[in-house]
């Protein structure tokens, strides 16, 4: 493990502001609707088995022709989502009635990163050709576009229209919008993964050969990497950052997640998530997440195992067990709990206090691929391999 200076960035273009609202001093810039079914929510289905499957979605989207990997909801009216498909279409919809607002359309391939920025302005989608496309959502407008390397993933800047690529050509790309001004950060391998820290100063990146790198956006110079003696020793697949801007946890395909201080780039501590029940089955940690709640951490594996970890003590707290992989989690942002959903096609809430699950939702019949939760908790939206997106009302404990 190493805490130097790393490779150089490049770019056209010097991020020097005094504070982070400036790092990327953004310009403040300021379809006919298709047919959506909406099912009842106590509607029965017909899963992938035969088996029926009690459906609690209020709209099931069904605009799609072929499997749905990524949905986001917009983070301003929290009216909208925005949603990928291997049908090379994103498609951006109204969540209370299904109805389609906007289609993204010239996409290439396998559209499979999508977002709005901070401010619901602008949406970005990203196909697995490499071809990026910016549109104004206000007016449904395409107003940028380039193409690159395969994207790994796509985020928006928290603060300011700012998005950053990770591609699997070793390659971060940061572009202005719409100046389209940019910046590189440059890898040996494939970006996997990628997470702001939440003042939207630096950049925590993970790759494919195991190296974990810390940026300063303002600078575009590597503040740490973290790499070697007891670094993940293969790909890293997922990154979060805590609110607090100190912590980073990492989950890799070498069955561990790594605690990581920001600041110093030193390694806290690794949370071996191998189970030896497993008889040597694939267990990659596919999720991870940091609660902002309690001094709590969350993996999630591909052999279906939750695990809940208390930070001070660096010690495993619970152990959920699903039946199948894991594919993402996510804390609720006010309590204790935390969602998961897995390749069964089923959502569910553990309480990281108790290991209880508290409540669960179905409706997909098949694999889930991604969900999101509005910002002010009261929706989930959730998309797979069924070719659907749902929408849920969520009324946990806590609320």
């Amino acid at each position: 493990m190493s805490g130097d200076n790393g490779e150089d960035s490049e770019g056209e273009i010097e991020l020097n502001p005094e504070d982070v609202v400036d790092v990327i001093e953004f310009p403040e810039n300021d379809v006919p609707p298709d047919e959506s079914e909406d099912e009842d929510a106590d509607e029965m289905e017909v899963g992938a088995e035969g088996d029926a499957v009690k459906d609690d979605s209020v709209i099931v989207f069904r605009s799609h022709k072929d499997s749905v990997f990524t949905v986001q909801v917009d983070p301003k009216t929290r009216s909208l989502a925005v949603t990928g498909s291997q049908d090379d279409k994103a498609l951006v919809w109204n969540i209370s009635t299904g109805d389609v607002v906007m289609e993204c359309t010239g996409h290439k391939d396998s559209v499979t990163s999508v977002g709005f920025s901070h401010d619901s302005m602008y949406i970005a989608t990203a196909d697995m050709s490499g071809l990026i496309k910016v549109w104004k959502t206000e007016t449904k407008e395409e107003i940028w576009s380039f193409e690159g390397g395969e994207v790994e993933w796509l985020k928006w800047h928290t603060m300011a229209h700012v998005l950053l690529v990770g591609t699997s050509d070793g390659d971060v790309w940061m572009w202005k919008i719409p100046d389209a001004d940019c910046k590189m950060f440059h890898h040996n391998s494939s970006v996997l993964s990628g997470q702001i820290t939440s003042d939207g100063k630096r950049l925590c990146t993970g790759c494919e050969d195991g190296t974990v790198k810390i940026w300063d956006l303002k600078s575009g110079e590597s503040l740490h990497t973290i790499s070697g003696h007891e670094a993940h020793t293969s790909s890293v697949l997922c990154v979060d950052c805590h609110e607090d801007n100190k912590l980073l946890l990492t989950g890799s395909t070498d069955q561990t997640a790594k605690l990581i201080n920001t600041q110093t780039g030193k390694i806290i501590t690794t949370l071996n998530c191998t189970d030896e029940t497993d008889d040597g089955a694939e267990n990659s940690v596919e999720t991870v997440g940091l609660s902002n709640i309690f001094p709590y951490a969350a993996t999630g594996c591909m052999n279906g195992s939750l695990g809940i970890w208390d930070i001070p003590s660096q010690s495993l707290r619970h152990h959920c067990k699903h039946e199948v992989g894991i594919v993402k989690l996510k804390w609720d942002s006010i309590s204790p709990l935390i969602y998961t959903a897995s390749l069964d096609g089923i959502i569910r809430l553990w309480d990281a206090r108790s290991s209880a699950m508290v409540s669960q939702w179905t409706g997909h019949q098949a694999e889930i691929l991604d969900f999101d939760i509005s910002k002010d908790g009261n929706v989930m939206v959730s998309c797979g391999e069924d070719c659907t997106a749902r929408v849920f009302s969520l009324h946990s404990p806590d609320r």
